[in-house]
């Protein structure tokens, strides 16, 4: 895996119908071949990747995250994080709709990333996966955990553990399947579904309909070689 710490992408959300009804125009230029965006007239920037309007669902995956997963089975953290401005396309990218209502074409990147996740296991036979998963909506400074919603948002609190990793107490919570070669992929959907659905988000009127809540799923696979010694893999982290 190439070291670098991080990596940019922009995508630039094209122009909604309502925005093509009152005529606005793009206000920024996409150079896809020399990985720039142009603002206005002359103010040229630099990406890693820089996506147009027209990039598929797909495409984005392949470009940004495919290559992620692969490491994250070697052994390395890899994390993806939407940022961008209310109403920029950060859930849409992301995947955090309720993927019953989307057609495969549509899937983000959250559900792109479990499948690519399962079918590496499927086609590791010698190792033994155990998933852990947590999945936390933050909203007004206040944890709630999505994959136990019985839990008050007063009882989880962030903490920094004897490694010195912060995280919220929602993650060392198990919720985690042993998965093997003969695992059926079905058994898997639930999982899917829970980190994919819509969720209880909060709204502001002046926010137009958008959702001012935050997301952040992780999967945690420590693996065993069924035929030799264990190994841990790494932490899978999806922040939206």
């Amino acid at each position: 895996m190439q070291e670098v710490p991080v990596r940019v992408a922009v995508r630039v959300r094209p122009l909604l119908p309502h925005e093509k009804l009152h005529h606005h125009e793009p206000c920024v230029k996409v150079l896809s071949k020399a990985n720039q965006i142009v603002v206005g007239k002359d103010r040229t920037f630099t990406f890693d990747h820089v996506l147009s309007g027209k990039t598929s669902q797909e495409s984005v995956y392949k470009t940004c995250v495919d290559a992620l997963i692969c490491s994250f089975f070697e052994g390395y953290n890899a994390t993806i994080f939407a940022y961008g401005q209310t109403g920029s396309g950060k859930t849409f990218t992301i995947g955090g709709h309720n993927i019953a209502t989307l057609s495969e074409d549509e899937y983000g990147i959250l559900p792109r990333a479990i499948s690519q996740v399962f079918q590496k296991m499927m086609e590791n036979p010698s190792r033994e996966f155990s998933l852990r998963a947590s999945y936390i909506e933050i909203y007004k400074e206040e944890l709630k955990d999505l994959l136990d919603l019985e839990t008050s948002s007063k009882d989880l609190n962030i903490r920094e553990d004897e490694k010195g990793n912060t995280g919220e107490e929602a993650f060392r919570k198990d919720r985690g399947i042993m998965i093997n070669s003969s695992t059926p992929v079905k058994d898997f959907d639930p999982l899917l579904l829970h980190f994919c659905q819509g969720h209880p988000v909060s709204y502001h009127p002046l926010d137009c309909g958008h959702p001012l809540t935050h997301f952040l799923g992780r999967l945690i696979i420590p693996n065993t070689y069924t035929r030799c010694c264990e190994q841990p893999l790494a932490l899978l982290h999806r922040t939206m």
